[in-house]
């Protein structure tokens, strides 16, 4: 009987094959297939539902249906029983279709004389295309190995569509890949940019998805697992014999995509899908849009993770089978829009500060991947769908990292309207070139000075072009991250001798080691913690595994060569363990002077308050610390209880609430009382009137992105400072719960045309 369903599987995939290569339009060729499933499968109905965009499906070809309801009868996505499955990605079998939960009846069809219904998704790696759907006037329920027959065919169906089989008038059978789509996403780093796309994982297109020969199929599926298997082995046989092997998430990673590579559920289902007629690329595809789509419905982090193995595992063996590996001989374009699923910062850093913009379908706000495209000061949009999927290397983009936004092979409209902001941008940049040289000081007489944040070498040389003052934070973990093991002590030498070098005399503020948290260093042992935000990160590691931050204290300080040395310590949240890196420090400093080596010429010891713990710590700390950096993105999250990486709460609170200022202004009168100079780095420092807001509360030093320095410079020029903190005391008496909106309307009556003097 399996036998039987199987051949007559192949037959009608092998007249759908011949279908797809005769010489025809797009709307003969589906309305020839429908015919042919319909006949093959002995049912009245068979129809091709597909979408005309990302939420209306349209009738596109039938067997059985009304005719004149092609092009005409549409459904929203959710919509009746054919939308459930578009929605769900997933068949609905019934034999009483009028019954069924959200069943719609379309009169212009003719369909209420047919009782049972059985639709599957038309799918590929994950994206919906549309909804393959038979029915018969028999009340009936499909058996499993016609339920299995239609998935088969629907993913034939998928490729077909994917290779443009289907081409014709109106937008639901519009080519793919050739019209314009736009994403939303999550804002990763602010800016816009125009270019073309540059895919990390070029797509691999399967241009065979029917075979003749089943057992050359399956023989060159089972050479293909083999050599799979073997590389899997090796990446194994490797990660033990070095470091990696004490990488226990790495390890388990490996072990999972071994166990998947010698699943033989996997195979089995593989084996049966070539059986039926699939070449032996469809069968892997097959198989991964199924997992794709169980991916999307998964709630467990774990084995939603587990399923992304499964993924990365067939990506593998579908470059095996086809030979399309990442290297296709294409050229990089002009204005390069990376593209990825994914990446890390080290694969990220290997394209260089060519890049133009940067686009995640996954990813994070605090990411490796935003930390580097904030020192490039390069659009980042994360959480940006199926962009991957639906992008081309070459198509034209538009990335509104202001927004979120993506514009995939945008309409002309659209690319005005960009090009206008854009210009608009530029403009201002220059005018804020003017300014490069000129202190932020208000109008008042009041001056901050304006410091950038920085990570990179690559990053030293906006210090002279943005106008900054100085460097007032060095994330040193970038050095850590990029590399596959520990960077031995005289590597760091060389690195941080460079980074004083470039900074010729002017301020700059190490950071030491801020891991843990979102930022896992390959070769170390994740923890497997609830809140990793809250967990063993930062100092909390260098005290309890001080080995790696003596060892790049010794760096920092062999770097100085007589200079000043200014190192800062992350995530304090009690005055002990500020004293006790101190402590460190200094005995770091001692054990160098007595093997003779250069000390710093001067020494200051600072402190990052991210914590709102140590707003309230014993007077010692503020007198013990040589300078106090507030990290405002940390210490906002904790105030409000609020993820940063979190969407649904991470706008939700303003750094202007009342709340939130008045921690802020506890904070400045308690470094003013003992003298200890206060600055404050994050995001809202580069913000203009969030910056100049700080500055009326006392704020003396902002630490940045380069790009914000003119922006905040501007505006502070063009202000009264002492009046500002006038508004905002009225604010804050009036009971408003955030000085935002007071603030913008005096900002924008007070403002003055801006000085050039």
């Amino acid at each position: 009987m399996a036998e039987r369903q199987q051949s007559d599987s192949r037959k009608l995939l092998a007249k759908l094959r011949e279908t797809l290569a005769a010489a025809s339009e797009g709307q003969e060729r589906l309305d020839r297939i429908t015919t042919l499933i319909a006949e093959s499968l002995g049912v009245e109905v068979c129809s091709i539902y597909l979408f005309r965009d990302a939420d209306t499906l349209e009738l596109c070809a039938t067997e059985g249906l009304n005719p004149e309801a092609v092009h005409q009868t549409r459904l929203r996505i959710g919509e009746g029983l054919v939308g459930r499955v578009a929605k769900s990605a997933r068949p609905v079998n019934t034999k009483n279709a009028p019954s069924e939960k959200g069943f719609r009846f379309m009169p212009e069809t003719g369909e209420e004389i047919f009782s049972s219904f059985l639709g599957v998704p038309i799918q590929r790696l994950g994206e919906n295309l549309g909804v393959l759907v038979i029915q018969s006037k028999m009340a009936r329920e499909f058996s499993a190995d016609e339920l299995y027959g239609m998935e088969v065919v629907a993913m034939v169906l998928a490729e077909m569509t994917e290779l443009g089989a289907f081409i014709g008038e109106g937008a639901a059978m519009a080519a793919l890949h050739q019209r314009p789509a736009t994403f939303k996403g999550q804002i990763g780093q602010e800016g816009a940019a125009e270019g073309h796309v540059w895919l990390h994982e070029p797509r691999v297109v399967v241009t065979n998805p029917v075979a003749d020969d089943p057992a050359s199929e399956l023989n060159r599926l089972q050479e293909a697992v083999e050599e799979l298997r073997l590389k899997v082995d090796e990446l194994l046989e490797t990660a033990q014999d070095t470091a990696q092997s004490k990488d226990k998430e790495h390890m388990q990673v490996l072990e999972a995509y071994r166990m998947f590579a010698n699943s033989k559920g996997w195979m089995r289902r593989m084996e049966e899908d070539i059986a039926r007629g699939l070449s032996a690329e469809a069968a892997v595809e097959k198989e991964q849009s199924a997992a794709r789509a169980r991916m999307s419905q998964v709630p467990d982090p774990y084995l939603r993770e587990r399923l992304h193995d499964l993924d990365d595992l067939s990506n593998r063996l579908l470059r095996i089978l086809t030979g399309q590996g990442r290297e296709t001989g294409a050229e990089m374009p002009e204005n390069p829009i990376l593209i990825a699923t994914n990446i890390g910062p080290g694969e990220l850093l290997e394209y260089g500060r060519g890049l133009r913009g940067i686009i995640l379908e996954e990813g994070s706000v605090a990411s490796h991947a935003a930390i580097v495209a904030r020192s490039w000061a390069i659009p980042l949009v994360v959480q940006a769908g199926h962009v991957a999927t639906e992008a081309l290397n070459g198509n034209h983009i538009l990335v509104d990292g202001e927004h979120g936004i993506v514009h995939l092979r945008p309409e002309e409209s659209i690319i005005g309207a960009f090009r206008d902001k854009m210009l608009m941008e530029a403009q201002q940049q220059e005018r804020y070139q003017s300014l490069r040289d000129k202190p932020a000081m208000g109008l008042c007489g009041t001056e901050v000075k304006l410091h950038m944040n920085a990570g990179l070498m690559a990053d030293l040389p906006s210090l002279e072009n943005s106008g900054a003052e100085g460097v007032g934070l060095f994330r040193t973990e970038l050095q850590f991250l990029t590399v596959s093991k520990v960077p031995r002590r005289g590597e760091l030498v060389d690195t941080y001798a460079q980074v004083m070098d470039a900074a010729h005399g002017k301020r700059l503020v190490f950071r030491t080691l801020d891991i843990g948290s979102d930022k896992v260093l390959p070769y170390m042992n994740p923890l497997d913690e609830p809140n990793p935000a809250l967990g063993w990160r930062a100092i909390r590691v260098g005290l309890d595994k001080p080995g790696v931050m003596r060892m790049q204290l010794q760096a920092m300080i062999r770097a100085s060569q007589g200079r000043t040395l200014t190192v800062m310590f992350p995530f304090i949240a009690q005055l002990d363990e500020f004293r006790d890196a101190r402590e460190m420090l200094l005995a770091e400093v001692e054990r160098e002077r007595k093997l003779g080596h250069i000390l710093p010429e001067k020494l200051e010891i600072g402190a990052m308050l991210e914590t709102p713990s140590m707003v309230f710590a014993p007077r010692q700390f503020f007198e013990m610390a040589d300078f106090i950096s507030i990290g405002g993105n940390d210490l906002k999250q904790f105030f409000y209880a609020a993820d940063r990486e979190n969407e649904r709460v991470r706008r939700r609170y303003d750094t202007l609430n009342v709340s939130f200022l008045n921690l802020i202004e506890e904070i400045v009168d308690r470094c003013k009382e003992v003298g200890t100079p206060l600055s404050f780095c994050g995001e809202d420092a580069g913000r203009p009137i969030e910056a100049a807001c700080f500055t009326a509360l006392g704020m003396r030093h902002l630490s940045m992105r380069p790009a914000s320095i003119g922006p905040v410079k501007s505006l502070i020029r063009r202000i009264n400072i002492q009046e500002l903190r006038a508004c905002i005391n009225d604010a804050r008496l009036s009971g408003e719960q955030s000085v935002r909106s007071t603030v913008v309307d005096w900002i924008a009556r007070n403002r003055h045309s801006i000085r050039t003097e």
